[in-house]
Order: structure tokens, then C-alpha cells, then sequence
């Protein structure tokens, strides 16, 4: 896409996206024995909680500013006040993210998450309709300290701080895993078994953009969409030491628009419904566990990954 030096038209492919996946699953399913989830057995290396939860820095100076001094530990940080709508842009190669910033100017927090190479970041301001102008931008060439850095961290769709409740169920979860396996089996059992899916939420929020999940809401109120789903448990695993992917793409013969998880561990958890193995990037949908087959689901299989936070 092509922009020129004072205004840039683009059409707002995150957010558009987001609301597909409300709508598209906007149901309920047969549901899922997740009992039968529970009883198979898990293994793998030692685990350990870890002593405190790794947290961003956000070190910004000026309105707007974006802070690329952290994009080698997988993340970078910007703000900006105005009244108009802003948006933050990540863009490397041909793939680009589009989020919502907001204009009070708290700092917000995203992911450098499409692996090494060339960045360019910028804040957007909302002239009318899909017209924005460019407040800010700064270009990196980023080496990541690791493939994992970007997500072992908070970020806006996978919100959460050493205080947050979901975190500290989780510590309460994993506290006598013997290994990494059965850790994420507690995690991943406990969403299934105590989170219902919310047709109604779903239905309320169909035609809105930008939606974004927030891991303690949903952990409270015990529902939730499918990205409400992928972000509590990313939120979970993440605050325990395992890297997790939130994706959002599509799945089944249909091409459902959904959302999911990719977790890496030393442990290994097979199940119906549930495919851990050691050291690569597992795929786990809770919300096709807890909810089951449906059309508004998917059945488990065809995935496709579309954007990953």
C-alpha cells in the first residue's frame, strides 16, 4: 500500500476483521465433554512458576512518540492526544497491522510480530470516513533476542499485569504441575470447564469494529466470544513462562472467521480436542473444546492463521 508524505488512505483490515470473527462466531455448540480433556494424562520437562511476570518498559518521551528502544525484546510502545479517532500501524513486508491508540495519550503497548527485518511504525489520525493522516513514523530493522520474545508479554489484545486476577489463577493452577504439560492442561482445562460461550455478547457486537478482548472481564463474568477465549488463555500461559500466540484466521471446509492459540512447551497433552506437543507451536482452540462442533465454530480442523498478536 502506498502512502504519500502528508495523507494516507487505507482501509482498516484489523479492525474489519475483528468484527467478522464476533459475528462469525456468534453461537453455541453441542459442547464438549471436557471432563473426558481433563482425564488424559500430560508430560514433559520440569516446570516452575516463574519468580515475578516479565512486564514491557514503556520509556516515552513527547505527544505523539513512539519508542523503538525495546523492538529487539519483541515489542514496541507509542502515544499521542487528540480528539479525532488514531491508529497505530505496524508494518513489515507485505503484512500490516492496524490498532486502535488511544487519545488521552496513555501509553499503549504492541507486538513486534512478524519476525526479523525491516518495521515501519506509525500513528495515524482520522481525518473522515477511512482517510488518515501520518502525525508520527519511525522506521527499525529489528533482530529479535528470540522468536518467542513477542509473545511472552502483554499487548492490547492479550491484556494483563502482575496484579490482574487471570494471572494469579493462573499461578493458583499451575501450582503443583509437576511438569510443563500438566501445566498447560490446568490452564487450558479450567478455561474449557468454567467458560461458557456468549451468544448473546456475540450477537450484541456484530456490527461493531475494534473490539477488544479483556482477559479479567471475561475470567469475572465466567463468557465469552472465541477472542475472548484465546486472549484469557494467552493471558494465562503467557504469565506462567510459555510463549503464546493469539491468532485470529479462519477454520473448517466454511472458512469461519475465529480465533485461537499457539502455545510452545516442553510438555506434551493429547487429548479429543486438545494436540500439545514438545518444543514446536501447538495449536489450541478452547473455544471449539468448551463449545464444540457448530457452524459458528468450526470443527476443529482447516485452520488458517490470518493475524497473530
Amino acid at each position: 500500500m502506498s502512502f504519500c508524505r502528508w495523507q494516507k488512505l487505507f482501509l482498516l483490515v484489523a479492525a474489519l476483521s475483528t468484527a467478522v470473527c464476533i459475528a462469525a462466531c456468534s453461537g453455541g455448540g453441542s459442547g464438549a465433554p471436557a471432563a473426558a480433556n481433563a482425564s488424559a494424562p500430560a508430560t514433559g520437562a520440569g516446570f516452575s512458576q516463574p519468580s515475578e511476570v516479565p512486564m514491557p518498559v514503556v520509556e516515552l518521551s513527547g505527544d505523539p512518540a513512539i519508542d523503538i528502544s525495546h523492538v529487539s525484546e519483541g515489542y514496541v510502545s507509542a502515544r499521542a492526544t487528540d480528539s479525532a479517532r488514531l491508529k497505530f500501524q505496524v508494518k513489515s513486508g507485505d503484512m500490516t497491522y492496524n490498532y486502535d491508540l488511544p487519545g488521552d495519550g496513555a501509553p499503549a503497548v504492541f507486538p513486534v510480530n512478524m519476525g526479523d527485518g525491516a518495521y515501519d511504525f506509525r500513528i495515524m489520525r482520522n481525518t473522515e470516513a477511512s482517510n488518515y493522516v501520518e502525525l508520527l513514523a519511525v522506521a527499525a530493522d529489528v533482530k529479535l533476542d528470540s522468536e518467542f520474545a513477542p509473545f511472552l508479554l502483554p499487548n492490547q489484545f492479550c491484556n494483563y499485569t502482575p496484579s490482574s486476577d487471570c494471572v494469579a489463577m493462573a499461578r493458583k493452577l499451575t501450582e503443583t504441575a509437576a511438569n510443563q504439560g500438566e501445566a498447560v492442561k490446568a490452564i487450558c482445562t479450567y478455561i474449557v470447564d468454567n467458560i461458557s460461550y456468549d451468544t448473546a455478547k456475540a450477537e450484541q457486537l456484530s456490527t461493531v469494529t475494534g473490539y477488544v478482548p479483556n482477559p479479567d472481564d471475561t475470567l469475572h463474568t465466567g463468557s465469552g466470544i472465541c477472542f475472548d477465549y484465546a486472549s484469557l488463555a494467552g493471558a494465562m500461559l503467557r504469565s506462567q513462562g510459555f510463549p503464546t500466540k493469539v491468532v485470529t484466521g479462519y477454520v473448517g471446509k466454511e472458512g469461519i472467521y475465529h480465533a485461537w492459540i499457539m502455545v510452545y512447551a516442553d510438555g506434551e497433552w493429547h487429548t479429543g480436542t486438545f494436540a500439545v506437543d514438545p518444543k514446536t507451536w501447538s495449536r489450541v482452540d478452547v473455544t471449539f473444546a468448551a463449545a464444540g462442533n457448530s457452524k459458528y465454530v468450526g470443527d476443529g480442523s482447516a485452520y488458517t492463521d490470518r493475524y497473530v498478536y
